[in-house]
């Protein structure tokens, strides 16, 4: 498939899957509005040839749908991938007579690889900035709460300072001056990892932060691979080719050929700097907090360089296409990497880390739970905060059929494990601490223990306004505010256990009007609760563990504490309308 990005959006051309905007826009605010509203209608790829400030066009929205996502890769690696999972118990241990037998996906797998190639051959060394000054380029602002300009699709490679195994990973970067950016690694990131290494050998660890190249490049930067496969391969094995490097001459790690910049630097090591506020893929502002920053030395890239870049912000943006296609291409490995798990599958309407769901195997008593903590341990997974299992057949991603599937099953006093004080993802605000919280594993296992009520009739509930059931089991109610009642959900379990009593689940929510579908139905509670603060029931302890009794109430309203929701500024709004048909001829 494709090499490079031009490829890609030659492809986009004949497809009539992107559109070329030539009005002058402000990559301030004006930009990512545009981009928001083409995202939100499923609309093309757009490529901003004159952007506000920068001599560089912009082209955003390269994976906003699902098709657009399968036109970056094909169909291939999927079906590669189905082939491989399927013949291990063939090929394992191996023969010849079997391995001939399925030479010809094996041979495909073998093309997967990394190829040096001569500075003449490599079009990101076409150009070498004399003199480096990051506010040139076209960095986008996406909301007005932003600390500045940040690069959104940077692709950041690592080496660690030891074993120089590499990384590859997407890690926001804001703009703090002509030579200096954040770099925001998280807890669980390789990036990260290998930072920590150089810092306790008191080194700076070199960076190279990529723009553009193969699509499949930022695919690969924000798969949840392995940590024993590496990033570049994975790449290369998307593209169905070598993936074509050059060695600079002037900086410790090789380039890659086709990308459209190279950004080379360092992370010094003990240093730290504030970074943020930013509208994250969360759906809210992620506050500021101290990160290391990167000295960038020189700048290499094509001579027509294009800038890629992104806009996040409440789901569904592109970082969701690109989950959803990472987990169909991935999820046959799960049940090799984690016997007994069948099925896995993690929410983008949540940000990915707030839920998930498996379905596992349950041969024995409680077998299933031991699938919870494996999954609960694995790489990325680690960060999850809330995990569904469910030994029943369903479709994960249909997350009514999930939720009904385990509610029928569910035993509140055997099936509801909360952990209290763990790590969580950076972005996640509800645990009260930075990187701090809690998580919660519940079970459905067996054969179904209740019918599922689908409408509420048990009258008139304290000082609650409006009742809206979700789906068979599950009840939506809304009150008062956090700020004005903080223990109505307490009092609902005190004093209405007997009108609920029949709904297993019930979710307190500010606005239970305004929730109609999946997507607004899990970004608004999964983004909004941290299982030990929030989640309450009836209880008693037996035997050093918490049984809880009749149904469990949520509470998913919005705390003074969270970070803003994200929402547009009025006057860029209005201005994006006037200029619509400008815009768009």
């Amino acid at each position: 498939m494709h090499t490079n990005l031009r490829s890609f959006i030659k492809l986009l051309e004949r497809e009539k899957e992107i559109v070329e905007v030539k009005a002058e826009v402000d990559p301030y605010l004006e930009l990512a509005e545009i981009h928001r509203r083409v995202i939100e209608e499923g609309g093309p790829a757009l490529l901003f040839t004159k952007v506000k400030g920068s001599r560089f066009p912009v082209v955003t929205n390269l994976f906003g749908t699902e098709r657009r996502v399968t036109l970056a890769t094909g169909t291939r690696p999927e079906e590669l991938v189905k082939k491989a999972v399927s013949a291990l118990d063939r090929l394992l241990p191996p023969k010849p007579k079997t391995l001939w037998g399925e030479r010809k996906w094996l041979l495909d797998f073998a093309r997967a690889g990394l190829k040096r190639v001569p500075r003449t051959k490599a079009p990101v060394m076409e150009f070498r900035e004399n003199k480096v000054n990051l506010k040139e380029f076209p960095a986008l602002t996406g909301w007005q709460e932003d600390g500045g300009p940040f690069f959104t699709l940077p692709l950041v490679y690592t080496e660690d300072p030891v074993t120089r195994e590499h990384n590859l990973g997407m890690y926001r970067m804001q703009i703090f001056s002509e030579n200096q950016t954040g770099m925001h690694w998280q807890i669980q990131k390789g990036g990260g990892f290998h930072h920590y290494e150089a810092e306790k050998l008191g080194c700076p660890l070199p960076v190279t932060v990529f723009l553009g190249g193969p699509p499949a490049l930022i695919l690969a930067a924000i798969a949840p691979l392995p940590e024993m496969l590496p990033e570049l391969i994975f790449a290369s094995f998307l593209i169905g080719k070598k993936l074509n490097l050059v060695d600079p001459g002037n900086h410790p790690h090789a380039l890659v050929a086709e990308a459209e910049f190279a950004i080379c630097g360092e992370v010094p090591p003990k240093v730290r700097r504030p970074e943020g506020p930013f509208g994250d893929h969360y759906g809210y502002y992620s506050l500021i907090h101290d990160f290391p920053v990167f000295n960038v030395k020189q700048i290499y890239r094509r001579k027509d360089a294009i800038y890629p870049a992104t806009v996040v912000g409440k789901p569904r943006q592109e970082d969701y296409y690109i989950g959803e296609f990472l987990q169909r291409l991935l999820s046959p490995m799960f049940p090799v990497v984690m016997p007994g798990v069948k099925e896995l599958w993690t929410y983008g309407e949540t940000g990915f880390h707030a839920l998930a769901a498996a379905r596992v195997r349950e041969s024995y008593h409680r077998e299933a739970m031991a699938h919870a903590l494996r999954i609960m341990g694995e790489g990325q997974l680690t960060l999850t905060k809330f995990l569904m299992v469910t030994d029943a057949p369903c479709e994960l991603p249909k997350f009514s059929q999930l939720l009904e599937n385990i509610l029928k099953r569910f035993n509140p006093a055997r099936d509801l494990l909360i952990i209290s004080n763990t790590s969580t993802d950076t972005l996640d605000y509800t645990g009260r601490k930075f990187n701090e919280g809690s998580k919660a594993i519940m079970t459905g296992l067996g054969e179904p223990i209740r019918n599922l009520p689908h409408e509420y009739g048990g009258g008139p509930l304290h000082k609650i306004k409006k009742v809206k059931p979700y789906c068979g089991g599950c009840l939506m109610i809304s009150g008062e505010t956090f700020e004005k009642e903080a223990g109505l959900a307490s009092e609902i379990v005190k004093r209405e256990q007997e009108k609920l009593a029949e709904w297993p689940l019930v979710v307190l929510v500010d606005d239970a009007a305004v929730i109609h579908d999946q997507t607004s139905f899990l970004w608004t509670v999964f983004t909004r609760f941290d299982p030990a603060h929030d989640i309450y029931a009836d209880a008693a302890i037996r035997n050093n563990k918490i049984e809880y009794r009749g149904p469990i109430v949520i509470d998913a309203r919005m705390k003074p504490f969270y970070p803003d929701e994200l929402i547009p500024r009025e006057d860029i709004v209005k201005r994006v309308s006037e200029r619509w048909s400008e815009l768009f001829r």
